[in-house]
């Protein structure tokens, strides 16, 4: 028998749908927002509410927007031959902060998991084969995670952009800036020394 009444344990049910959110970090927010917060509670479900209304996929790229067409599509500014592959939104979001990129992107929406039941149709790679045989897209940039899944993915569409005669590239992985060698696991070290490069 919960302590709760009816009401908060679905909240607290609910919250627990966030990643990385387990039944204590789900309660302590519960809590938090009925009882000191009312008011940011309104707004995260008003936020959540019209957000689940009207947010979608581009048409393009299939990142998340209640447009259309994103942004980024719609910019006249953005180099239309360079394509950056990532597998999620947050991903185009983390680039275009850090990087002057200015391509555009084709989000997955995930990675190869034929264990978890997705392949090539779940991820749109029919929808990205068709656009790299278009004619407009010279190369494509693989910035897929380095997880096993996302190397399979990478390898999945560098064949799709072969066939379409795509240059494909893919981002340098390695030691951070400011890290130790001693301190870098051996997978990661082992990357980077094998993808070095020019120096200068």
């Amino acid at each position: 028998m919960t302590a709760f009444s009816p009401r908060v344990a679905e909240l607290v049910e609910a919250l627990q749908a966030l990643p990385g959110v387990g039944p204590r970090s789900a309660q302590r927010m519960a809590l938090h927002l009925l009882q000191r917060d009312r008011g940011g509670a309104r707004r995260l479900a008003d936020a959540l509410a019209a957000a689940a209304e009207h947010v979608g996929r581009c048409a393009e790229c299939c990142v998340l927007t209640e447009e259309e067409r994103c942004a980024i599509c719609r910019s006249e500014r953005r180099n239309r031959s360079l394509l950056c592959i990532v597998e999620q939104t947050g991903d185009v979001a983390a680039l275009e902060q850090a990087t002057d990129f200015g391509g555009l992107y084709f989000v997955l929406g995930g990675h190869l998991s034929p264990l978890d039941g997705i392949g090539p149709a779940e991820l749109g790679l029919d929808r990205l084969a068709r656009r790299l045989g278009g004619g407009e897209v010279s190369e494509v940039i693989l910035a897929t995670g380095t997880t096993v899944e996302g190397e399979a993915t990478a390898h999945y569409v560098f064949e799709l952009a072969r066939e379409a005669g795509v240059r494909a590239t893919r981002i340098a992985h390695g030691v951070p800036m400011g890290g130790e060698l001693e301190r870098v696991d051996r997978g990661t070290l082992s990357h980077a020394f094998s993808g070095r490069r020019d120096f200068g």
